[in-house]
Order: structure tokens, then sequence, then C-alpha cells
């Protein structure tokens, strides 16, 4: 099998299984999923007391070793600190399709909630060692379980954990997307002491037992390509996505436009525009495989365990009861970790090795290789009747995806199209793989949205934040709303000179979120330095404020680099930006005052750790007008396009 078949076999196994899934979610919807309904497979009462949970969802730094063990503490009437938690496991593990979406907590919960309120009703005869305190934590600020194991560096990543005789590999990989080997000479690598070369078709590995020694040996590989050089690149994508776009899906349709255009006394046609963006996670992709007993064992930053193990079996022509993968905690993932391709490389060099192999991604293979969030393009045509009432909304979405782009403001007279997007199979609109990037198209589509709504209000002459109320019958919504206006201090002329303020909001999967910011821009050179973020989010019970609060400020952090900077470059197949050198992603030193506001709320729990972001890019726009009287379009909002601006 060569190498680019079993990476298609990585992500088309995932992409079918999970698509559905999200968009429903997204749109609130609760999935069905085949979890096990025996509390046996979740817990283990030990003689000392101590009970441990078993899920097969994974820590990449959201909480969820935390709070899943307070839904545990909280039905069993325990202490959560008596609870030990063993996560991504799918050995010891039940199945679990993955840690994505913000589901861990509103779908996984209940699963998880109702398995140990089952283990409770015979807790006093199979463990009556373990002692009841019926302690109540869900609602509490609990300290994170993994905190002191990462602050004082004894946490293990895929990265930390080592093997007696293992191996490091350093992989040849081609020079731009699309390129073919046409010839490698490996002789000069092959020469060097303690190295080993393996190829296996267009595969080619220099393996060693130290990791330099490796990429010494990799750099003594002289390889020929056949380069396929594609005439699109950053610079011409738009045009590209417009030709190529894939006949539309209609995802709402109501009223009659015709009628819509009637009532009209204000027409805004408008187009944006967002770029590639990366993941760019602190860990890059890593797997260590070993043969134990029979049993290929990988250790992968992974976000779906069970999905990666499906994979490697079926990379390696496995059963799948020989493959165990075990999950340590994840440095970030975003989307971008649940295919697992370096776990189906590892596994594979270490079968033709009989070694323990480890493979981790350098910073330029992750931005070579991982999927990217997806270009876009989209285009609104809306309206206002002389009352300053919106009468029509017609959008189509093209590369983006689905999420968020069907307005939930009162719209009588709508339509809107989706052209392709991540999670749609669409032949030649995207040059390279593209995949579920944090709140999947809900950032692109709410920029869009939430900016449009912003023209219309100030062609109504109405403050935007009253323009939203004036269309919203969303009690939730308009809550939220409200008291981000109270934190605030809500009001729309407080910019004075190149200081403006802004508003976005927007629903994630049941949860609202409401956003309000002030920049200062600097008309000379552009740049745009966010000051203040208040970002107040309703998501149902919080079973860990501390760790909601942390989810909002990591989400406005990471918001600030897709809105600010964030964009893959790229010509002639090849990726232009390898390392943080050229991509731009937010310092600590550039960071603006956030607060980060819980509405109080006896709801079910809902989503808590995407909403946060999909406002970023709209709500930075929005106050860049309130600054200079003009809107950004694209994202992100460089420079360069605000010298254009001004």
């Amino acid at each position: 099998m060569k190498r680019r078949q079993f990476v298609k076999l990585a992500t088309g196994v995932l992409v079918a299984a999970r698509l559905d899934l999200v968009s429903a979610f997204q749109s609130g919807q609760m999935p069905r999923l085949n979890y096990a309904t025996d509390y046996k497979a979740y817990f283990h009462f030990g003689n000392d007391g101590r009970i441990t949970c078993f899920v097969g969802r994974i820590e990449m730094g959201q909480g969820n070793m935390t709070s899943l063990a307070q839904l545990v503490a909280e039905e069993l009437g325990v202490d959560v600190g008596a609870i030990d938690m063993v996560m991504g496991d799918t050995a010891r593990c039940p199945w679990d399709l993955g840690t994505f979406g913000s589901m861990s907590i509103a779908v996984f919960g209940p699963v998880l909630r109702k398995a140990a309120a089952d283990a409770r009703k015979v807790l006093a005869d199979v463990a009556p060692q373990v002692k009841i305190t019926n302690a109540r934590s869900i609602g509490e600020p609990v300290p994170r379980k993994d905190g002191l194991d990462k602050i004082t560096g004894r946490a293990q990543f895929a990265g930390d954990i080592r093997l007696t005789d293992m191996l490091y590999v350093r992989i040849l990989r081609p020079p731009a997307h699309g390129a073919t080997l046409r010839n490698v000479d490996t002789s000069a690598a092959e020469r060097l002491p303690g190295v080993r070369i393996v190829r296996d078709g267009d595969f080619v590995a220099a393996l060693h037992e130290h990791p330099d020694e490796a990429a010494g040996a990799l750099a003594r590989v002289v390889a020929e390509w056949d380069r396929h050089a594609p005439p699109i690149d950053d610079r011409n994508i738009f045009e590209h996505l417009k030709s190529a776009a894939p006949a539309p899906v209609t995802l709402a349709s109501a009223g009659d436009l015709a009628q819509g255009e009637r009532a009209a006394a204000k027409a805004f046609v408008e187009t944006y525009r967002n770029a590639y963006v990366a993941h760019a996670p602190i860990e890059t992709h890593t797997a260590l495989a070993a043969n134990d007993n029979g049993i290929l064992t990988v250790w992968a930053s992974t976000q779906a365990p069970f999905i990666v193990k499906e994979q490697v079996a079926g990379a390696l022509g496995l059963p799948a009861s020989k493959v165990r993968i075990i999950t340590p905690f994840v440095g970030g993932g975003f989307g971008g970790k649940t295919a697992g391709p370096q776990a189906v490389e590892a596994a594979r060099l270490s079968q033709l090795t009989g070694r323990p192999v480890q493979v981790m991604w350098d910073r330029a293979e992750e931005f070579f290789f991982d999927t990217c969030r997806p270009a876009a393009l989209i285009q609104i045509k809306s309206a206002i009747d002389a009352a300053g009432r919106i009468v029509l909304w017609d959008a189509d979405v093209i590369g983006a995806g689905e999420g968020g782009a069907v307005p939930f403001y009162d719209i009588p007279n709508q339509r809107v199209l989706a052209h392709g997007g991540w999670q749609t199979p669409s032949p030649g609109l995207h040059p390279f793989e593209v995949g579920a990037w944090r709140a999947p198209a809900m950032n692109s589509n709410t920029f869009a949205r939430e900016i449009q709504m912003d023209v219309m209000a100030a062609a109504a002459g109405v403050d935007p934040l009253a323009f939203r109320m004036n269309h919203l019958s969303d009690a939730r919504m308009r809550r939220v709303l409200d008291t981000a206006a109270q934190r605030f201090g809500w009001s729309p002329h407080t910019g004075s000179g190149s200081t403006g303020v802004g508003v976005a909001c927007g629903i994630y999967a049941s949860t609202c979120v409401a956003t309000m910011a002030q920049v200062t821009v600097d008309r000379a050179g552009g740049g745009i330095r966010v000051n203040r973020v208040v970002c107040v989010q309703d998501m149902g019970q919080a079973v860990n404020p501390n760790g909601a609060r942390a989810q909002i400020e990591g989400c406005v952090t990471m918001g600030l680099g897709y809105a600010l900077g964030e964009q893959v470059r790229f010509k002639d197949g090849a990726i232009l930006d390898r390392n943080f050198d050229t991509y731009f992603m937010p310092r600590f030193s550039t960071l603006p005052a956030i607060e980060a506001v819980l509405v109080p709320s006896d709801a079910r729990p809902s989503a808590g750790g995407e909403p946060a972001i999909i406002c970023m890019g709209a709500v930075i726009a929005n106050a860049v007008h309130g600054a200079i009287g003009r809107w950004p379009h694209d994202l992100p909002m460089t420079a360069a396009q605000v010298r254009r601006l001004t």
C-alpha cells in the first residue's frame, strides 16, 4: 500500500463517521451513539476505596479529566478527589467515537451519569469500602486533576514515552502537494553507522536510535520529484472557489424572496472571505508504536483513539483485536487530531522493522500534512424595509460548510445555499485537505452574518445592539446580549478618534454567546489593537465554572489569531508557512483584558469548548467600523487590508 493510499484511509474512515454527527450537534440536536450501558464498563472500585473511571474520551487541555470526574462524583455521592480517570485507552475503556465538537459533557455526560447512578444502586453490596459523602460537585470550581502534573512537567505526552530499543524516524516528504517521487538514492544514508533505511513504494524513511542521527541520514537521501504545480495560490483562491463551486445544497428556504425584494427600501449585497487557517497545536502529530506479545500498541496524540484503531488495523491488514491505541495527554487538537496519519506511519514502520518506532512530525510537516480550516467565500444579499425591518436574506456559502449559515434572527423571506465545505467531499474545490477547525464553519459564517447585521443597522440608523434585539425572539439570546451590554457598558458611540466598539453574537449547539469588544486602529500603519473583550455565554449548567471560563478565555485568544493574522500561504502546491516565524499567532503580550461571563442556568449542559470563538472575527470587524467607519470583509484583518479601508 502506497503512502497516499493509507493517508486517505486514515482520514476517510473518520470523515464518514462524524459528518452528520457534528452538523446535527451544531444545530442543537443530540446525536444518538452506541455507548456501553453497563456501569461495569466504566468503573472499578478498588479495595482502598478509590474509584477508577474508564472513558474513551481524551484530555487535550479542555478539562475533560476534571469535569467528567465531577459528573461521576455527583451521581455516586463521593468526593471528586477519590476518582482516578483512565482515558482514551482502547483496551481498557468502552468505545467512544471521539473528543470533538464540544460534545463531551452535552452528549457523553448523560451516559456517564446514568452509569454512575446505576452503580450507586448497588454500591453498598459491590464496594462497601467506598466512602459515601453525598458531596455535590457539579457547579463547583474544582481544581483540575491534570493541573499539578502539567505545571511540574510530570505529565506525559506521546513524545515523552520511551521504550527499550526504540527507533526515531524521519520520513521523506514531497516538496509540494501533488508531487510524485520519480527517483530516490539512499546509498549515502545507508552507509551511516546505526542508520536503517526503509523503502516501501514511495514511502522512504530513515531510522536511528537518536533523532538527530535519523534527521542527518534523511538529509543525505537524494530524491527527484515530478511536480504538477496547480495554478491555484493564496492570491487567486477566491476566484477559484467561485468558479469551482459545486452544486448547492439548500440549508434554509422560507417565505418568498420576490416578496422580500418588493418590500425592500434598501438592499445590501456584500461578499466576505476567509483564508485557510492551520490548527497549529503546541504538540505536533506524534505516535509511538510497538509490538507487545502479538498486540500492536500505539501511543498516539489523537482526539479519536477508537477511530485511529480502525485506521491502523485497516492500513496494516490486522484484525482490530490486535491493535491497541493509548492516548496520553494531548497538547491541543482543535479538530486536527481526529485522524491519526502519524499513528499509521509509526505502526507501519514498527511492523517493517520489528522494533518500537516513534514518529513525531516537525513543525513544517505539521503545516504541510495537517488539514486546514477551509478558505471560504460567502455572498449575502439582504434588505430592510422603510421601518428598518429585515425583509430579505439570500446567502451563498462557498467552501466553508453549513455550521452557522442559517440566521437565527427573525427574517420572513430567506434562502441559504451551501456549496461544498469541510464536511463535503468536493473534488477540485480545495487544493489540499481541509477539515474541522474549532467550531467548524461557524467562524466563517458568523463573521459574514454579524457584519451584515451591522451594515443593515447602520443603514437603518439603529444601534447595532438594538437592531439585533428588534429581530430576536429567542429569549436566551436576548438575555445573553442584555447581560453582555450591562457588563461591557455598551454604547455604540463610546469610540473616539481611532477607537471603536463592536458587538456580535451566535448560537453553537444550543449554547448562546454574545461578545463585545473595544479596539484601537492605527490608521497610518493599519494595525488593530484589541483592548477589551467581554464574552457572555449561556451554556446551561456549567459543570466546572472555572473550566468553562478558561475555555472562553482560550477561545477569545485563539479567535484573535484567525481574526488578525492567521493564514496559510501557498503557491505551486507548496505551503509557504513552515513555522511560527511567518505564521501569525497571538502573543500574551498583545492580549486584551478578557472578561468571561457565565449566565446562571439550571438547564441541561450544552456546548462549552467552542462557542466563544465563533464571534471573534465579527466583533473585531464591527469594532473596526466603529473606529474608522468601514468594515473589513476579509479574514484575517491584516494591516494592509485596514490601510486600504482608511
